[in-house]
């Protein structure tokens, strides 16, 4: 196998900031050169965009544009025990910025070769890795928790070019959230015997094979990755074809760390890549996070194998507000809740039902707030929704618009100004007139369109809510306990949030099941998949 042309070093990022009041001001963040790495890289330079101004308003926002740059490679091949290699086919693919259509790096694409000897690399590393001691495999995961938090700001603005979020929610959401959570799994490593009560000794399951989408390219990976090494697995895994450099640049962690080789392996592709995965004879475990048709062909190619498999699939989420709720806070919630990610969430509250008393109200506010929306450079730290993450999402997005004007709803959108001239960007959109028969009220979209409902009682509200084949999160907003609690045990969700949306912690276990999967990621709950138990 031939070695590939591995990640470049990585350069000094620097943001230069411009405020209203003063002089321009320059935060130096002091890059660490990976010895692993080597080729030649490009110095990719964010756009510069101020944040547009709010209509309306006598005032704008200082503007924020961030130059950054961060070392990128011409050319990533796959991580394979513990190095870079190119792909035995030889094929690469383009990963794109979203944002402005400009290529980022071309990728290497996985054929069935490459998944094969991935599989055998952690297959070969599985039985030192297993026999390792808890409290030893826990220091691999809290150095790379600490390196991770270390290469924050870049990993941030990588994960914001590659995917198009604004670059204050992968520096505050994504990338403190992926170290969070290998700190936390890091802490059950040495405790599995007291995990399970009852059980005498949990035992790895195996070869993990993991496939992840893009959407949030290094939490889902940071997800799935450290709970399956904290149990003494070892795995492959195959991040989405349109976001796959962070994922990259966390295998040049694992080797800063000195992670053993074959321990985690990297294979970039499409979706042929990933069925190569799932369906290897080597792999004992698949976990796949992505849409709900591609769930259930890998839930029937899995059956009758003995693979372990945890499915987190689609949503098609409802937020329910009550007369008696905080309606401010609620307006606040559920912009959070739709718009957060461009709407990119699996957990997205994207159904809103309102109770009659009080629907005007929140419509004439919900209104309000998305005219201060900002839509523009993700780089630029005022943007509240950047570029959708690719040209295909867009148009599907665009598609179910239009199939809600066609069906009748009425439809507002959003957003300061007009929309940048190049790159993938849909407004804010909120269609109200809504009825549960409506596509856009059933298909989960994927986007930043909100469908607005109203209903009577807790009882209708529950039947609209459940009106769904999904299952996976909901948002209750009301000033009752007792509600909040009969609401909460008759709703259809994996998630229920209280007066709040899209929070997430590293203890805290999230999933769905009807359509929206089965099996548990975070906490105590994701940690279970990844053993073995013996009464």
């Amino acid at each position: 196998m031939a070695k590939a042309k591995a990640p470049a070093a990585r350069s000094t990022n620097t943001r230069t900031e411009k405020t209203a009041r003063g002089p321009a001001k320059t935060a130096h963040a002091n890059g660490h050169a990976n010895g692993h790495a080597g080729g030649h890289a490009k110095q990719h330079v964010a756009a510069v965009t101020p944040a547009a101004s709010a209509a309306g308003r006598g005032w704008d926002y200082a503007p924020a544009p961030a130059t950054v740059k961060v070392a990128i490679a011409e050319r990533y091949g796959h991580y394979i025990n513990g190095r870079f290699v190119e792909s035995a086919g030889g094929g690469t693919f383009e990963t794109i910025n979203p944002a402005t259509e400009a290529v980022l790096s071309r990728v290497a694409d996985g054929s069935s070769a490459d998944v094969d000897a991935a599989v055998g690399a952690a297959r070969a590393a599985l039985g030192a890795w297993q026999a390792l001691p808890g409290a030893e495999r826990g220091k691999y995961l809290y150095r790379i928790a600490r390196r991770i938090q270390e290469r924050a700001r870049e990993l941030a603005v990588l994960e914001t070019l590659d995917g198009g979020k604004p670059i204050r929610e992968s520096r505050d959401v994504d990338v403190p959230l992926a170290a969070h959570h290998f700190f936390y799994y890091a802490g059950w490593a040495d405790k599995l015997a007291y995990a399970f009560p009852g059980v005498r000794e949990p035992r790895a399951v195996g070869v993990c094979g993991q496939v992840i989408p893009w959407n949030f390219p290094l939490l889902m990976a940071a997800w799935k990755i450290a709970p399956a090494l904290a149990a003494g697995n070892t795995v492959v895994l195959k991040p989405a074809e349109t976001t796959p450099l962070t994922a990259l640049r966390l295998a040049e962690i694992f080797h800063e760390v000195g992670l053993p080789a074959g321990v985690v392996n990297i294979v970039t592709g499409a979706g042929a890549t990933g069925a190569a995965v799932v369906n290897h004879p080597g792999v004992d475990k698949v976990a796949f996070t992505g849409s709900t048709e591609v769930g259930k062909r890998i839930a029937m190619a899995v059956a009758g194998t003995g693979k372990r498999l945890t499915l987190e699939l689609g949503g098609k989420s409802a937020n329910i507000i009550f007369d008696d709720a905080s309606i401010d806070q609620a307006v606040e919630g559920i912009v959070e809740g739709i718009f957060f990610n461009q709407g990119h969430v699996c957990c997205a509250g994207s159904r809103l039902l309102v109770q009659e008393g009080v629907v005007d109200e929140v419509v004439r506010k919900l209104r309000l707030r998305l005219k201060s929306l900002r839509v523009g450079d993700p780089m630029d730290k005022n943007t509240d929704l950047g570029a959708i993450n690719s040209r295909a999402q867009l148009e599907k997005i665009r598609h179910y618009i239009g199939v809600g004007k066609d069906e009748g709803a009425e439809l507002f959108e959003g957003g300061t100004g007009a929309l940048p001239s190049r790159g993938y960007f849909c407004k804010p959109c909120v269609f109200t007139g809504v009825q549960p028969a409506h596509t856009i009220a059933r298909d989960e979209i994927f986007g930043p369109v909100l469908t607005v409902m109203t209903f009577r009682t807790p009882e209708e509200a529950l039947l609209r809510a459940n009106n769904t084949p999904y299952g996976l999160a909901a948002g209750v907003w009301t000033d009752k306990g007792s509600k909040v609690l009969h609401i909460a045990r008759k709703l259809e969700a994996g998630v229920v949030w209280l007066n709040t949306y899209n929070r997430f912690d590293a203890a805290s276990p999230f999933g769905g099941y009807k359509e929206s999967g089965f099996g548990r990621e975070g906490g105590l709950h994701g940690l279970k998949p990844y053993v073995n138990v013996d009464a």
